[in-house]
């Protein structure tokens, strides 16, 4: 996403009586950069997951190793799905009321505690939806074709950040109600922010390492290990809130974002194929 098309998010989230804004389709790859050099950051993002692959089978036991690149995968695609419209409304209207002090920031904590526990909620209900229904349809699914369909999945989606494949997109076109910040008090709110962001869909997430989590869910075998895989990806959605505790303006904030939206949409794809990448070899060595 461009600057400009930041802005223009960023416009959106400030509107105050919008309950709900429709936002477009997922943005798929950074406009600034040819196909020739997206091309080679994605063989360069193919090349070196087939090394890490390499290199982490004689390193560690393969369980070890799939573990480690999944937490990788959810944590750092919970911190991209910050560029979003929703991670936009979360930083700027989730913030200490009043100029900055160590008074205004002590009275905001509680809103951030609420909405770490909205997260949490929603790791909870999302993961046990997701653990029960994988535990009814794929228990006796082999592992090792679960881990190398979402790998292929991962490789999918890693291409279409970069433009070279159109993949379905599947989620609810929506923010978060800004206008809940004139009907409840501040804890309130971010306890809404975080339950409906928890959920992952109830509002919209503009990275695909969504989908990856949600199979990894499904897949897991249970309940709580279910649980425990959206709680990794809600933790790096939340975790960039905490930076209204920093004597930081909300205009810097958003200016940062936009300025790097579309390095994180190359992050997003490089990640995507390196891990699907390093995983398919972990599986054939």
């Amino acid at each position: 996403m461009s600057m400009n098309m930041g802005a223009a998010v960023n416009s959106r989230a400030s509107q105050p009586y919008a309950a709900e804004t429709c936002v477009p389709d997922a943005y798929h790859f950074s406009k600034s950069q040819s196909t020739g050099t997206r091309f080679v950051m994605m063989v360069t993002a193919l090349v070196s997951g087939v090394f890490a692959g390499k290199l982490m089978h004689g390193s560690m036991p393969m369980e070890t190793a799939l573990t480690s690149l999944f937490v990788l995968l959810a944590f750092v695609g919970g911190l991209l799905s910050t560029w979003s419209p929703c991670g936009y409304s979360s930083l700027s209207l989730l913030r200490p009321a009043g100029r900055y002090s160590f008074g205004s920031v002590m009275r905001w904590a509680p809103t951030f505690f609420t909405h770490a526990v909205g997260y949490a909620i929603g790791a909870v209900i999302l993961g046990s939806m997701l653990g029960f229904t994988g535990w009814l349809l794929f228990s006796e699914a082999p592992a090792q074709y679960a881990i190398a369909g979402l790998a292929i999945l991962a490789l999918a989606y890693g291409a279409h950040q970069f433009g070279f494949l159109r993949m379905p997109y599947p989620q609810r076109r929506a923010q978060v109600p800004h206008d809940a910040r004139f009907r409840f008090r501040s804890s309130v709110i971010g306890l809404l922010y975080g339950f409906s962001l928890g959920m992952n869909y109830l509002t919209y997430v503009q990275t695909p390492m969504l989908y990856i989590v949600t199979g990894v869910a499904l897949f897991s075998g249970g309940v709580k290990a279910a649980i425990a895989a959206i709680a990794i990806f809600n933790i790096g959605r939340c975790l960039p809130v905490a930076v209204n505790f920093l004597p930081v303006k909300d205009q810097s904030v958003q200016a940062w974002l936009a300025r790097w939206q579309e390095s994180a949409v190359e992050i997003d794809g490089f990640l995507l194929l390196a891990i699907g990448s390093a995983a398919l070899m972990l599986l054939v060595l």
